[in-house]
């Protein structure tokens, strides 16, 4: 296998030619270790190809960030240095490259008048709200350094390590965001103690993040991504892996034990998020980092926090990256693109740059295993998407995990987790696609703003289309086949839009094999409203098929376009069910997502449905069960037969 672009730097043997797959220890995806080194070279070597002359800056080509493009030049540098770190610290110093030297020479370069404008110099590192990226590029640079220290700290002039250090600790003196920030001057306090820099300041910063992440901690492996109730793939690429990898390389077992034990919880649910195509599931922010989310998998396995077996740990992550690799994430010049496959621009978020997506290198924190590791040694086994049909409900997070081993899909129905601050007014506030719908998969990616929007409950007022911002989790549990997530939320309306005073939407998903079945409670909807719900959004080109079957309550049903498409096809359309409203209404459908063929038509799925004063009773068709869901005090059942 060829990877396109990945070309030449001039005194550098050439890697533009991946290894030959290994069938045998690698019956599911091919991949080696060689294959992870052999990748990670192909793109520092062609990320090197723009660096400034002294190598301080890599300024990749494409539109800037928010930050500017000093800013985005020094993204380039520490988000490349992650990859070669992990690399060269997993294989005992070796470099064959020259890797280190060229870093070696970008930091005495960007450290040497930091702040000016010029072709070299990095920019300072200040508060979040005053050009504050730089302090997430700290991180990486301070974890790099820590990674490589015996072949590039130890050996630097003093002055330069001076100047390095100087320039990290404005990390410590300026103000991160409020979130997982907090763990980028915890890195860089890390680094500096490691190496006998340490002071008050350094043990601040770090019982400072510490702190925060006990309260942040909510259970069952997840944390919160700040004070509100964001849940996403942050967990894996920072909340986990910041002070799981800071204790391994401290060799300290006992002072940062509950992270090693949070991260195996967290494994113990999360390895299900990935497809049997190697995808993870496409939900929240920051999704351009890609195969970024298997590094908590890569992380477990290193450090053997992890409930997952060498095989499987290596099958989620090489499925990861072969998944992305085949579906053109590296583009012909051998850069990461800013998107999810390719190019894709509703992914990205304003803090997207050039070079953003080179937080990738997070999950070459596998190559820390030696070749000699089982996780390299043990044969592929199976990943959790592609054993029997699963059902997971994931209470404290708000989540309710389902997959059909017919078509390798996963979904995943959000009743908890939300990107709205606790002192965020929700109110007057846009539609928010990576958090704001129900549902989300590894084959189908939320449609874009200004697109009808897909796995949506809207009450729709004056034509204008409610958003769902803060979610509120009413419940979820799982049995034998079948799970169940409940939540609530207030409609609110984009920005200029009143708000309804006593508007509320309460939903429950239930899920048996791939059939979904939505259920809503509307109170309060006034004169003239209209309620819709939509479903999957798919392409013509993608062998799946999305069905949205009317239960109870619906009067309308027609499909309707989303032309901007989503991060998995250009165009695309959904199913839709529409019906008028006033005060309160109670409304089922029965949704479904599949790309096994010739499923059978959703409707021969339930038998009977009842409706009673606040409750729907659905009677499935395969065994004769039923499922009863009651609102007020909210209760779902479901009851066998016999």
């Amino acid at each position: 296998m060829i990877l396109p672009g990945f070309p030449e730097l001039p005194g550098s043997p050439g890697f533009r030619e991946l290894p030959v797959e290994d069938r045998e220890l690698s019956p599911c995806t091919g991949y080696t270790r060689a294959h992870w080194e052999a990748v990670a070279d192909g793109l520092l070597r062609a990320a090197w190809r723009w660096a400034t002359p002294h190598g301080a800056l890599l300024d990749l080509p494409g539109r800037p960030s928010a930050s500017g493009v000093r800013s985005d030049g020094l993204e380039g540098y520490a988000r490349t240095f992650l990859a070669a770190a992990f690399r060269v610290a997993g294989d005992g110093g070796k470099d064959p490259y020259g890797w280190l030297e060229r870093y070696a020479d970008g930091l005495a370069a960007g450290t040497r008048t930091p702040g000016r404008d010029d072709a070299e110099s990095w920019p300072l590192i200040r508060d979040v709200h005053v050009d504050g990226q730089p302090m997430v590029e700290s991180a990486s640079v301070a974890l790099g350094l820590r990674l490589t220290r015996p072949w590039l700290w130890d050996r630097l002039d003093g002055a330069v390590q001076d100047r390095a250090e100087e320039w990290l600790r404005g990390a410590l003196r300026h103000v991160p965001a409020p979130n997982n920030w907090y763990l980028f001057p915890f890195t860089v306090a890390g680094f500096l103690e490691s190496v006998g820099r340490g002071d008050a300041r350094t043990a601040l910063v770090r019982r400072r993040a510490t702190d925060l992440l006990e309260g942040w901690y909510r259970g069952q492996g997840w944390y919160a991504d700040g004070d509100g109730r964001a849940f996403d793939h942050y967990n894996g690429w920072a909340l986990h892996l910041y002070p799981v990898l800071d204790a391994h390389l401290a060799d300290c077992v006992g002072a940062h034990a509950p992270h090693g034990e949070r991260l195996r919880a967290h494994l113990d649910g999360f390895s299900l998020l990935f497809g049997a195509d190697g995808a993870p599931v496409h939900f929240g922010r920051s999704l351009t980092y890609r195969f970024a989310a298997a590094s908590a998998v890569g992380l477990g396995a290193v450090t053997g926090h992890t409930p997952l077996t060498p095989g499987t740990s290596r099958r989620l992550l090489s499925g990861s990256l072969r998944y992305f690799l085949d579906r053109g994430a590296v583009g012909a010049d051998g850069l990461l693109s800013l998107g999810w496959h390719g190019p894709h621009a509703p992914t990205l978020q304003a803090y997207s740059g050039p070079a953003s997506p080179y937080w990738a290198s997070k999950a070459f924190v596998c190559l820390l295993a030696p070749q000699t590791h089982p996780l390299w040694t043990a044969t592929e086994e199976a990943a959790p998407s592609e054993g029997p049909d699963r059902v997971l409900a994931l209470p404290v997070p708000g989540l309710l995990v389902q997959s059909t081993r017919a078509d390798g899909i996963v979904r995943l129905h959000n009743h908890g987790s939300d990107h709205v601050g606790p002192d965020e007014a929700e109110a007057a506030a846009d539609d928010d696609p990576l958090y704001g719908r129900a549902a989300y998969s590894t084959r189908t990616g939320p449609t874009a703003r200004g697109n009808t929007p897909d796995n949506h409950l809207a009450v729709v007022v004056a034509g204008i289309r409610s958003v769902r911002r803060r979610i509120h989790p009413l419940g979820a549990g799982h049995g034998d086949g079948w799970g169940w997530a409940a939540s609530w939320h207030r409609p609110v309306f984009p920005s200029g839009t009143p708000t309804v005073p006593g508007l509320r939407v309460e939903s429950v998903t239930v899920v048996r094999g791939r059939h979904e079945l939505r259920v809503h409670r509307v109170q309060g909807a006034p004169d003239g409203a209209l309620v819709e719900q939509t479903g999957w959004a798919t392409g013509p080109e993608e062998p799946l098929v999305s069905v949205l079957h009317p239960l109870h309550g619906w009067g309308a049903q027609d499909e309707t376009r989303a032309p901007a498409g989503t991060a998995f096809t250009a165009w695309a359309c959904l199913p839709r069910l529409t019906t008028r409203v006033e005060g309160t209404g109670l409304y089922a459908a029965l949704a479904v997502l599949t790309g096994a063929p010739d499923p059978a038509p959703p409707a021969t799925a339930v038998t009977e449905v009842t409706v009673d004063d606040g409750s729907v009773e659905v009677r499935w068709a395969d065994d004769g069960s039923h499922t009863r869901i009651t609102f007020g005090t909210l209760s779902v059942d479901h009851l066998r037969e016999g």
